[in-house]
């Protein structure tokens, strides 16, 4: 497991927990002393606005934490893809460093030595390198 991944782990694993607990104690409803004036009368039921507030917060910590970095790191990666040329040194998603000697709108052709290139899709393309490593 990555770390990105264990994070997300952990935090879906107290997100479930805390909604578990909300939800229990929604059905359990408020706890009132037997000789107060409130038990003689039917329980009141929680409003739609108190169920549906754990559930909008747990939705807002989901998206915050786990779904908007993975967009924003999708669209990153999108705008890398685009932005390569001929010349470019790149590193693979497998570690392969080289130099783009030809491309196709799927296929990059890399030089990884002299006069020795291999062939890989355009999505494999992890990052651009900058100057040397």
């Amino acid at each position: 497991m990555t770390r990105f991944q264990r994070v997300s782990f952990s935090i879906s694993t107290v997100l479930w927990s805390f909604l578990a607990m909300s939800a229990q104690a929604f059905a359990e409803g408020a706890a009132v002393p037997a000789g107060s004036a409130a038990a003689a009368g039917p329980p009141a039921q929680p409003g739609f606005a108190q169920m549906a507030f754990p559930f909008i917060l747990m939705f807002g910590v989901v998206y915050f934490l786990m779904i908007r970095p993975q967009q924003k790191k999708a669209r990153e990666q999108e705008s890398i893809l685009k932005e390569l040329k001929d010349g470019d040194e790149v590193i693979t998603q497998s570690g392969i460093l080289g130099t783009i000697r030809g491309m196709t709108e799927k296929v990059v052709t890399l030089e990884i030595a002299e006069k020795v290139r291999i062939k890989i899709l355009r999505s494999q393309v992890a990052q651009v390198i900058k100057g040397n490593l």
